[in-house]
C-alpha cells in the first residue's frame, strides 16, 4: 500500500496545476504529472493511470474553450470518436495487462518518444498551416486508412498518452482539415473520448490512486484557468521549452537508472 502524505498530495497537485496550465498553453502536461508520481513513490503503472485519470476533466476546459470551433467542424469528422474511444479501450487493456516490470523498461522510451513528439510540434503545426490539402476525393480506401490511423493513436493514448495530441493533429491533416483551431478543438474532443474511456476502465479495475486523482482533478482544473495567464505572460515559447527540458531530464535519468 502507498503511504501518502500530505506533502506528497501537496506535491503532486502543484504538478497538476502546472500540467492544467501547460496543457492550456502548450499541450504537454503529462510529461510533468507522470514523473511527478513516480517520484512520489507510486509504481509506474499506477503513476500512468493516476494521471490520465486526473487529468482528464481538464479537456472539459478545452472543449468549452472551443465551442464554436467543435460546431463548425463536418459531422464526418466527429465520426473519429469511434475508432479513438475503441482504441483508448484496447490501448487501456494492453496497459493493464501489462507486467509491471516490462512497463518499467518502456517508461523511459516512452517518455523520450512523447518529448521528441512534443518537440516537433510547433513546427509540425506550421507546416499544417501552410501546406495544402484536397478534401474533394474520399475514397473507401482512404476512409478505412484514415479509420485505422485513428485507432491506432487511440490505442497510444489509452496505453500511455503523452504526446497523443501531436499525433492527431497529423492525422487530421493527412485527412484534409486545414483550419489549425478546428483541428485543435477535434484534437481535444477526440482526447476527450479517449482518455474518457481509458480513465473508466482504470478506475473500475481498481489502477488509480484515489487521494491523488481526486486532490489532482481540482489542481487541474483550477491550473488550466489560473497558471494559463501567468504562462502566458512567460510565453508559449518557454512554456514548450520548460517542458522539453523536463522530459528530455527524465527520460535520461530513467535510462540510467536502467544501466
Amino acid at each position: 500500500m502507498q503511504t501518502l502524505s500530505l506533502s506528497h498530495v501537496l506535491i503532486a497537485m502543484i504538478s497538476a496545476f502546472l500540467a492544467g496550465g501547460i496543457n492550456s498553453v502548450a499541450g504537454g502536461g503529462t510529461l510533468v504529472t507522470f514523473p511527478s508520481l513516480i517520484a512520489l513513490g507510486l509504481p509506474s503503472i499506477a503513476a500512468n493511470a493516476t494521471s490520465t485519470v486526473a487529468i482528464w476533466p481538464g479537456s472539459l476546459g478545452s472543449m468549452w474553450g472551443f465551442r464554436r470551433e467543435i460546431r463548425e467542424i463536418n459531422p464526418r469528422f466527429l465520426l473519429l470518436a469511434i475508432p479513438s474511444v475503441i482504441g483508448g479501450l484496447v490501448g487501456a487493456l494492453l496497459l493493464r495487462r501489462t507486467p509491471a516490470a516490462l512497463f518499467d523498461h518502456l517508461v523511459p522510451f516512452l517518455i523520450l518518444f512523447a518529448t521528441v513528439l512534443f518537440s516537433v510540434q510547433a513546427p509540425i503545426q506550421r507546416r499544417l498551416q501552410t501546406t495544402p490539402h484536397h478534401e474533394g476525393k474520399r475514397s473507401t480506401t482512404w476512409v478505412l486508412c484514415a479509420t485505422l490511423a485513428q485507432f491506432m493513436v487511440g490505442i497510444y493514448g489509452g496505453y500511455f498518452g503523452a504526446g497523443m495530441s501531436i499525433m492527431m493533429l497529423t492525422v487530421l491533416a493527412f485527412m484534409g482539415m486545414e483550419d489549425i483551431l478546428k483541428m485543435s478543438a477535434l484534437t481535444s474532443f477526440l482526447g476527450f473520448c479517449t482518455n474518457g474511456v481509458a480513465s473508466i476502465l482504470f478506475a473500475v479495475s481498481h489502477m488509480v490512486v484515489w487521494v491523488y486523482v481526486l486532490a489532482m482533478m481540482f489542481a487541474a482544473l483550477f491550473g488550466g484557468y489560473a497558471a494559463a495567464g501567468i504562462a502566458r505572460r512567460i510565453g508559449r515559447v518557454a512554456v514548450r521549452r520548460f517542458v522539453i527540458s523536463v522530459g528530455f531530464t527524465i527520460a535520461v535519468a530513467l535510462f540510467i537508472k536502467m544501466h
